[in-house]
């Protein structure tokens, strides 16, 4: 176990190099390097989770499953999957996040496999809880860097940029399934994600790095002048944390951090909803073939990239870095959309789908925001156990978009899908009030603490 650690432990700093021309170089180039293989290696993650969404129209068919137990599957990877972003957030502060994030692509790349390989539903649960616990190895190592490599001026952009990844999928996984499925059958969809990803992990090991000082770097404030930055500040954000001082000081009593974990809880239930049951509403409901309603996922996906976005440019150009207000006119946005879904008749495919991006667009702005949020509002060192634990939240409410909502379309139809749903949207909005001005008056606090500790030591 402790050879395990070793090999995945922090890199080390080394010392500063103090040529500033090859500062702004190296700054350049790894910048861009980091980004796009973590930005890749997260496509890759969503890659592997989603090809399920495409495999359960053909399990209901060939394998004679149900709704309710489909939702078994899907809860039970919600449920490992929010569990491990929590415990691998608090590992991962701890970790360098170029192991980190390879090691749990290359598994879940082998478990869609195994999966894949399986035709009964226990060991359908084993493969896509455990896919769920591995899954939750990619988040909280770019959490990290994207604290690390890019300041908060620019944040909100670099990070909504980066958030696209979730949706990148989106573009050729409805083909590559169902091209997959029409040749080979359904367990193909399995397979071909699942190597694919065990290459993708291969390939970020190669690419990823650790944070700027382990490569000769001065850190990204002193790199950025970023005049809000103090002298006390830097060393408040460099300091080096236990895991007790991370998981109580900086997540648990942090009354921020529980209430945005408590908003993602109604965002992920919409979003899971959608994700995992539009295909099947689709056909069941509105009649659309099986090629017809997997490509409306692909909407879903688009819309929620120009969502994320825009929600991260307006939260830094508009709101000054204050992600409150996006939250909360997008979550209204969101409520809307659904509602219009609901109501709407039985027309053309174009139609559906545009209503569906619409969607998209609404609710990826929040659920980008949250975590962008979490790591914000809590220590720099503290980001992988921060967004980790709301994402913890996040899918305890994608775990009630599968089981209980898979049983609760068998007894009262789509009619109860859209209940919860539209109910969520609403209930979304209202919990993004408290935090309208959380940014501001967070960083005002913090300023304050540094300087008496200062003065006190």
């Amino acid at each position: 176990m402790s050879s395990i650690l070793d090999f995945i432990k922090p890199a080390q700093p080394v010392k500063e190099i103090n040529d500033p021309a090859l500062v702004k170089k190296q700054y350049r180039y790894w910048r861009i390097r980091i980004f796009y293989a973590m930005y890749l290696g997260y496509v890759f993650y969503y890659f592997s989770r989603k090809s399920l969404v495409f495999a359960m129209p053909l399990m209901i068919q060939n394998l004679d499953m149900n709704k309710a137990q489909l939702g078994i599957l899907t809860s039970s990877w919600a449920i490992t999957y929010g569990l491990s972003k929590f415990v691998s957030g608090v590992f991962s502060d701890k970790s360098n996040p170029r192991f980190f994030m390879a090691l749990g692509l290359i598994v879940t790349g082998g478990l869609n496999i195994f999966f894949g390989m399986s035709s009964s539903v226990l060991w359908f649960a084993i493969f896509w809880g455990l896919n769920g616990w591995f899954q939750g190895f990619g988040w909280p190592p770019c959490s990290k860097l994207l604290s690390h490599w890019y300041s908060k001026s620019e944040r909100g952009r670099w990070w909504s940029f980066w958030s696209t990844s979730h949706n990148v999928w989106a573009l050729p996984l409805p083909f590559i399934a169902v091209w997959s499925a029409k040749l080979f059958g359904w367990r193909y969809t399995m397979y071909v994600p699942g190597v694919i990803c065990i290459l993708a992990g291969l390939f970020l090991l190669n690419r990823l790095r650790d944070t700027p000082q382990s490569l000769g770097l001065p850190n990204i404030e002193k790199h950025r002048n970023e005049e809000s930055i103090t002298e006390q500040e830097t060393v408040h954000m460099e300091k080096q944390l236990s895991f007790k001082e991370i998981l109580l000081k900086y997540v648990l009593n942090n009354g921020y951090i529980w209430l945005l974990a408590m908003s993602s809880i109604f965002i992920y239930v919409i979003r899971n909803a959608l994700n995992d049951w539009t295909p099947i509403f689709l056909m069941e409901a509105r009649n659309f073939s099986y090629s017809s309603a997997s490509s409306c996922v692909a909407w879903f996906e688009i819309g929620g990239a120009a969502g994320m976005l825009t929600a991260g440019w307006l939260s830094d150009k508009v709101w000054k870095g204050r992600r409150g207000p996006a939250n909360f006119f997008f979550s209204v946005g969101m409520f809307a959309s659904l509602a219009v879904f609901w109501y709407l008749p039985n027309t053309s495919l174009v139609l559906n789908g545009i209503i569906v991006a619409s969607i998209g667009f609404f609710l990826f702005g929040p659920q980008m925001l949250i975590g962008l949020a979490a790591a914000e509002l809590s220590h720099k060192n503290a980001t992988g156990t921060a967004t980790g634990f709301a994402g913890w939240f996040a899918y305890l409410g994608a775990a009630v978009a599968g089981y209980p909502l898979g049983v609760a379309i068998e007894k009262f139809g789509w009619q109860g899908f859209f209940v919860m749903i539209v109910s969520c949207g609403f209930l979304s909005a209202v919990s993004f009030l408290p935090l309208w001005s959380a940014g501001a008056k967070k960083l005002e606090r913090s300023k304050d603490e540094d300087i008496n500790a200062q003065t006190s030591s």
